[in-house]
Order: structure tokens, then C-alpha cells, then sequence
């Protein structure tokens, strides 16, 4: 079995399907108006309108409701990419620090407010 992917819905497809672009750095790829996709050499972040999950009534995710899950990004220069998103960023949780198992992480929150890490890991 593969995990094919992690998918946040919301209700602003093209905001936050904008907001991954700009972090990622990669186009998303986008089959329905409904439905965004952000492909990573190491997984796939779909972005979902709350259309895609309809048939699921009450049960259906909330979109802008998670306190849960981290985002998770490994990247090469956690200061970089600070650097490089800062101003692009409304809600900033922790500016790059080096976390006592050694990783380098900055978190923000994305425009639903869903939490996101960019890490680096400690060279050995």
C-alpha cells in the first residue's frame, strides 16, 4: 500500500492551492475547478472544494476547522525559505529555531489556519 496523498478541503480551492504554490514553489496541477493537486517527488497535497465531499452529508470534513494534523515540508535551508515566504505569511508560529531533537523548523499556519512545518534535519 502507498499513501497517495494528504487533502485539505476548504472553501477557497484557488487561495489555498495559490498559498502551496507559492510555498512549494510548484504548480499545482489542476484536473477540476473543484480540485488541486501540489506533486512533490515524495507526495501529493490535494486541495478539495467541500463539493468533493458532499455525499458525505454530516460526516463530511469542515473545512478551517483542523487543530490536528501538521503539514510537513523537508527542505535543504529552513532560514531560506523563511526568508523567502516571511512576507507572504499572515500567521507565523514559530520563526526557525532548532528543536531539541536537532530538526531546524519553522511553522505557520495557511490561510484555513491549518498548521505547517518546514523542516531540516541535522547533518551528521
Amino acid at each position: 500500500m502507498d499513501l497517495a496523498s494528504i487533502r485539505i478541503i476548504t472553501h477557497d480551492v484557488d487561495r489555498l492551492a495559490r498559498f502551496y504554490e507559492t510555498v512549494t514553489g510548484t504548480v499545482a496541477t489542476r484536473p477540476a475547478p473543484v480540485f488541486a493537486e501540489i506533486r512533490t517527488t515524495s507526495g501529493t497535497l490535494a486541495v478539495a472544494s467541500t463539493a468533493t465531499v458532499a455525499m458525505l452529508g454530516d460526516q463530511a470534513p469542515k473545512p478551517a476547522s483542523n487543530n490536528t494534523i501538521v503539514i510537513e515540508f523537508l527542505v535543504t535551508d529552513v532560514d531560506a525559505e523563511f526568508a523567502r515566504l516571511e512576507n507572504e505569511l499572515d500567521d507565523i508560529v514559530l520563526e526557525p529555531t532548532t528543536m531539541p531533537w536537532g530538526n531546524r523548523s519553522t511553522l505557520f499556519r495557511d490561510p484555513d489556519g491549518n498548521l505547517v512545518n518546514l523542516f531540516s534535519r541535522p547533518s551528521l
